[in-house]
C-alpha cells in the first residue's frame, strides 16, 4: 500500500554554505583521543586489486522515478499555464510515495501525487514540482509548464544492464566500492578512530544481497560512506537499513549517539511524504537540528545537528549529493578528530568542452572528466558527467569537479575553469575514446587493458564524439551516425584530416513484449500500422543527436505516436521501458532485447565505426586496431551480436578524408 501522504513542506531556511559550517562547528567540540580502527564486510574490498570484470546484471536505476516531491502528469497538459493563467488538471486518488508499483494510469487532464524516487505510473511523462502547483480539492492549479522528462530519471540511464563498470586490474576506492554496492555486488574478489555511525533509512533501501525489485533501490550511499571513513582515518559503524518507521529509526538513532563519535544519516532529509529523519532529528536538543537546508547544488536538503556535544547529519539519500555534502561537512570533522590536519585538494585549468547551465541562487559543485587536447599542448578540457544527484556512477568516473558560483548562471564553452581534483594525482590514460556506447566497445576496451593500456570512455553521443576527435580532444570516436541522403553511414559526416576505421554491424530494430499479441507475427510496416493509430499504444523514443534517432525518425517518417516525446538515452533504458509496461515499443539493438527477453523485430544493420585523427599515431592506437583484426576478438564480437566484415583488415580497410 502507499504511504499516507503528508503536507509538502518548504526547508526553513536555507543559508550560505561557510555560514552552515560555522554555525554547526559552534555546536560541539572536536578531539583526537588515540582511537582505535576496526573493519566491516564488503568494505574489506578497498584498496583491494579486481581479479575479474564486473559486469552490471541489473539497470540503475531499476525504474522509471521522480527526482521531485510532486505530481505526474502529461507534459502537454501544462504547455500554457503561468501564474495568472493556471493549468486546472483532475488529481487522481492514488499517492505515489516509494517502494510502491503504481496503479494509476495519467489520462489528458490528469494528475497524480509522487513523491522523489517514486515510479513513474503508466500515461505520464514529467514531473510538476509541488512549488509549482495548488491543490483545490480533487483538482490541482500547475502555474509553470514542464516539458517531457522533466523531473525524472529513466531507467537504465545512469547503468545499462550488460555494462562493464570496471575492469579487472582495477584498484578499488570508495567510489568504486559504492557502485559495486549499487549493482547488487556483495562479495568481490579482492590507534582507536572516531567512530562514526551510518544509518540507511527508506522503505525502497534493500540491501545488495537481496533480490531487486521494481520500485526498490540497493543501498550503495551506506558503502560509500563507510569507506570514506576509513580513508579518511575513521572506523564507520553501520547500524543497516531501517524502514520509515518513527518509532524503530528513534530507537536506532539514540543507539547510534551512545555508541558513536559522529552519526550519518542517509535519506529522509527532505520534507515530502515519506521523509522522517530529518523529524527524529528534530526532537534533540543540545542544541539540535542548527542547519536544514544549504545553497549547494548538489546537496541543497542536507541537515546539520548536534546531541550530547557530538554531530549527527541527516545527508540526502541521492548518491551524488550524499557523498558531496559528506565531503564537504563531515570529511574535516574526521580528520581532526584524528589529529590529521585538513586535507588541500590539488587543482587544475582546463577548458570547458561545452556550454552549462546553472541555477542563479545555489553553488554548484559540476562534476567532470578530463582529457588532454593535444592540438593544444596537452591542455585539459573539462566535460560535464550529466547524469544527476541520482547517479551511483558520476562521482566515482570523474576525475574532479568544477565549483560555479551561486551568481554564475552561465559557463560557455570553451571557457577557462579551475578543476579541483578528487584524487591527489590525475592519472592520464594512454587511449581516450569519447562517443557512443556499445558493448562492443567495452569488450575492445577490456582487452586493452588486459594488454596493459589504460583507457578512458566518456559516453557522449556519435556526434559530440565526433566533434571531439576533431578538436583533438580524444584518440578515438565511436560513432553510428546514418546520412539519410545517401543512406550511409558514418563515412559523410568525416571532415578533412580525420579517418575513419571500420568496426562491426549490429542489428537495430523494434523490440516489445512476448505477450503483447498486438504486435506478434506482424512485419515492420504492419506493427507500425497497429501501433500509430491506438491512443493506449505507448512507444519510447531515443535521445536527439543518437544514431538510433535518427533512424527511428526516418521509419516514422513525420510522426509522433503516443510517447515520442520521452526520450530515453540508451538501448537498455528503452528495453526497460518496454518491459515494466512504461511504454509498449520502442527501438534498440538486438543484444538489449536478448538481455531483457523481448521480441525483436529486425529493421536493419547499422555500422558502428571508429573515427581517429589521420595525424595522430600511438602504440595504444596500434594495439586498438590489431585488435579488430584478432580472429578470436572477431568471434567474441559476434558472440555478441556484432559481425565484422570477412576481410576486416583494420588499419588497412580505413578511410581517411
Amino acid at each position: 500500500m502507499a504511504k499516507s501522504a503528508r503536507k509538502q513542506q518548504q526547508f526553513l531556511n536555507v543559508i550560505d554554505r561557510d555560514k552552515a559550517e560555522r554555525l554547526w562547528r559552534g555546536a560541539f567540540d572536536i578531539t583526537a583521543d588515540g582511537r582505535g580502527a576496526a573493519t566491516v564486510p564488503l568494505s574489506e574490498a578497498l584498496g583491494r586489486v579486481l581479479a575479474v570484470d564486473v559486469i552490471s546484471q541489473v539497470d540503475v536505476p531499476f525504474f522509471d522515478r521522480s527526482n521531485l516531491d510532486g505530481f505526474a502528469v502529461k507534459a502537454s497538459d501544462t504547455y500554457g499555464a503561468d501564474e495568472e493563467r493556471p493549468v486546472r488538471l483532475r488529481l487522481l486518488d492514488e499517492v505515489i510515495a516509494t517502494a510502491v508499483f503504481p496503479t494509476s494510469d495519467v489520462q489528458q487532464g490528469q494528475a497524480v501525487a509522487i513523491a522523489t524516487g517514486g515510479m513513474l505510473p503508466r500515461g505520464a511523462d514529467a514531473i510538476v514540482m509541488v512549488e509549482h502547483t495548488e491543490t483545490m480539492g480533487e483538482h490541482v492549479n500547475v502555474f509553470m509548464p514542464v516539458t517531457p522528462g522533466r523531473g525524472l530519471t529513466f531507467a537504465g540511464t545512469d547503468i545499462a544492464r550488460g555494462e562493464t563498470i570496471y575492469r579487472r586490474g582495477d584498484v578499488l576506492t570508495s567510489r568504486e566500492t559504492g557502485v559495486l554496492a549499487a549493482i547488487g555486488v556483495h562479495q568481490v574478489k579482492v590507534q582507536r578512530k572516531p567512530k562514526v555511525g551510518i544509518i540507511s533509512t527508506g522503505d525502497e533501501i534493500i540491501a545488495p544481497s537481496q533480490r531487486m525489485q521494481a520500485g526498490l533501490v540497493f543501498d550503495s550511499n551506506a558503502q560509500v560512506l563507510a569507506d570514506g571513513v576509513k580513508e579518511l582515518g575513521g572506523e564507520p559503524v553501520r547500524f543497516g537499513i531501517v524502514s520509515d518507521n518513527l518509532v524503530k529509526l528513534r530507537r536506532v538513532i539514540r543507539g547510534a549517539i551512545a555508541q558513536c563519535d559522529i552519526v550519518l544519516l542517509s535519506g529522509g532529509t527532505s520534507k515530502g511524504a515519506g521523509d522522517i529523519s530529518y523529524e527524529v532529528v528534530s526532537e534533540f536538543d543540545d542544541p539540535g537540528i542548527v542547519v536544514h537546508g544549504v545553497a549547494l547544488k548538489p546537496g541543497k536538503p542536507i541537515c546539520l545537528a548536534a546531541t550530547q556535544g557530538k554531530p549527527v547529519v541527516v545527508l540526502p539519500g541521492f548518491p551524488t549529493s550524499a557523498i558531496f555534502t559528506f565531503h564537504e561537512f563531515v570529511a574535516s570533522v574526521i580528520l581532526e578528530m584524528c589529529g590529521r590536519p585538513r586535507e588541500v585538494p590539488r587543482k587544475v585549468s582546463a577548458q570547458m568542452a561545452m556550454q552549462v547551465n546553472s541555477e542563479i541562487g545555489r553553488t554548484e559543485f559540476l562534476l567532470v572528466g578530463l582529457v588532454r587536447q593535444q592540438q593544444q599542448a596537452g591542455s585539459l578540457v573539462a566535460y560535464p558527467m550529466g547524469k544527476g544527484s541520482g547517479s551511483v556512477t558520476t562521482f566515482a568516473r570523474a576525475d574532479g569537479f568544477v565549483t560555479i558560483d551561486r551568481h554564475e548562471e552561465i559557463v560557455e564553452a570553451g571557457s577557462n575553469v579551475s578543476v579541483t581534483l578528487l584524487g591527489r594525482d590525475l592519472d592520464v590514460a594512454d587511449l581516450v575514446v569519447i562517443g557512443s556506447h556499445c558493448v562492443g566497445l567495452d569488450y575492445l576496451l577490456g582487452q586493452l587493458q588486459r594488454r596493459g593500456v589504460r583507457t578512458k570512455f566518456l559516453a557522449v553521443g556519435s556526434t559530440a564524439g565526433l566533434r571531439a576527435v576533431e578538436r583533438g580532444e580524444c584518440d578515438i570516436a565511436g560513432i553510428h551516425l546514418l546520412d539519410p541522403a545517401t543512406n550511409t553511414y558514418n563515412h559523410p559526416f568525416l571532415s578533412a584530416g580525420l579517418e575513419l576505421v571500420s568496426g562491426y554491424e549490429r542489428q537495430q530494430g523494434i523490440v516489445f513484449r512476448k505477450d503483447d499479441q498486438r504486435f506478434t507475427g506482424k512485419t515492420v510496416e504492419e506493427l507500425l500500422l497497429t501501433a500509430i493509430p491506438l491512443p493506449d499504444c505507448v512507444m519510447v523514443n531515443r535521445n536527439q543527436g543518437s544514431g538510433t534517432r535518427i533512424l527511428i525518425d526516418e521509419l516514422l517518417g513525420g510522426l509522433q505516436p503516443n510517447g515520442y516525446a520521452v526520450q530515453s538515452r540508451s538501448h537498455n533504458a528503452v528495453a526497460a521501458s518496454v518491459v515494466q509496461r512504461r511504454s509498449d515499443w520502442g527501438m534498440a539493438i538486438q543484444e538489449a532485447a536478448k538481455q531483457n527477453e523481448l521480441s525483436f523485430l529486425p529493421i536493419r544493420a547499422e555500422q558502428y565505426d571508429f573515427v581517429i585523427r589521420a595525424d595522430r599515431q600511438s602504440e595504444a592506437l596500434t594495439l586498438f586496431r590489431q585488435l579488430l583484426c584478432d580472429v578470436t576478438v572477431r568471434e567474441d564480437l559476434a558472440h555478441l551480436g556484432l559481425t565484422t566484415r570477412k576481410n576486416n583488415q583494420g588499419a588497412s580497410e580505413s578511410t581517411a578524408v
